[in-house]
């Protein structure tokens, strides 16, 4: 059952644009998500979420948006929209309910650039929005250098073994299917990349394994990756520290103590640095863009689309 609610407002202005996504703003069309990734770090953290409770329906969020965004648009105020980032754009609610690709019909009438964060094929639903916004979007003067349209589509991963992900992701798709959208993105002319955060310990973080998942995603048409460190909030039932614990437990338990010491704290000192230490050799190894200021750039004069 996917609850419906009214929310009093739906764009999130950031106090600095982000590093690694170069987003602005974000935009949430829903709260809470039905693919139970054990790790997610939205669960005992500081922004909070339904946890177990369910699914969340913004059912006004295009109607606010479009205040919004009109504000800021006569403004000026152009910059990337982040979906979604504290849940699920394309989760499954999304295919009859339709929020993200009407919040989508705003941003493009705003002409606001658009990043799309997903673990979901559902996105090639939208590539004819994402298509216009790609042409039509007003790109902040200082991205320009980094962006060359106006739409970016990441594909989120924690691991490509398909075993391990229907323990720590049980309700999104596939890894392959995942790998497949992001080809089709790629092909239809998009700047489209992998984000592989957070990589698991003792899991897909050897350097074996991140070799694998960036070159993997080379050669389904990625021109950037990330690599992000998992972390643990919390304590309570419900956090994501406690449910990725439990999962450890049950399907890993040889690795319990290893946690157990790494994870004294959310995050392993330093385990973050070395982590991109590995990822931008292996990157520069293989040709692909560390972060999407690191993109590989191709020539616009070869976009072709099939829409």
């Amino acid at each position: 059952m996917i609850a419906k609610i009214t929310a009093k407002s739906v764009l999130n202005k950031h106090r600095k644009r982000d590093d690694w996504f170069l987003d602005d703003y974000s935009v949430n069309p829903y709260s809470g998500c039905a693919f139970g990734c054990v790790y997610c770090y939205v669960h005992g953290s500081k922004y909070g979420g339904r946890g177990s409770g369910g699914v969340a329906a913004k059912v006004n969020a295009a109607e606010l948006l479009s205040r919004q965004l009109r504000r800021r648009a006569k403004r000026g105020e152009h910059g990337v929209i982040a979906i979604a980032t504290a849940t699920e754009a394309y989760q499954p609610a999304e295919e009859g309910l339709g929020l993200t690709r009407r919040l989508l019909r705003v941003i493009l009438s705003y002409r606001f650039p658009v990043h799309i964060i997903t673990k979901s094929e559902l996105v090639l639903r939208d590539l004819d929005l994402l298509a216009r916004i790609d042409e039509r979007a007003v790109v902040p003067r200082d991205l320009k250098p980094h962006l060359e349209r106006g739409a970016i589509v990441t594909f989120s991963f924690s691991t490509l073994d398909e075993r391990l992900a229907k323990i720590f992701e049980p309700g999104a798709p596939a890894p392959r299917k995942r790998l497949e959208a992001m080809s089709k993105c790629s092909e239809e002319g998009f700047l489209t990349g992998a984000a592989f955060i957070p990589v698991l310990p003792y899991l897909s973080d050897s350097e074996e394994d991140l070799e694998e998942m960036i070159a993997t995603a080379k050669e389904f048409g990625a021109r950037y990756v990330f690599v992000g460190a998992l972390t643990l909030f919390g304590g309570s039932p419900g956090s994501c520290r406690e449910r990725y614990f439990k999962a450890i437990e049950t399907h890993f338990p040889e690795l319990i103590d290893g946690y157990a010491r790494m994870y004294r704290g959310a995050e392993p000192p330093g385990y973050q640095r070395r982590l991109e230490a590995v990822a931008e050799k292996l990157c520069d190894r293989h040709g692909i863009g560390y972060k999407i200021a690191g993109a590989k750039r191709t020539s616009q004069g070869s976009r072709q689309r099939s829409l």
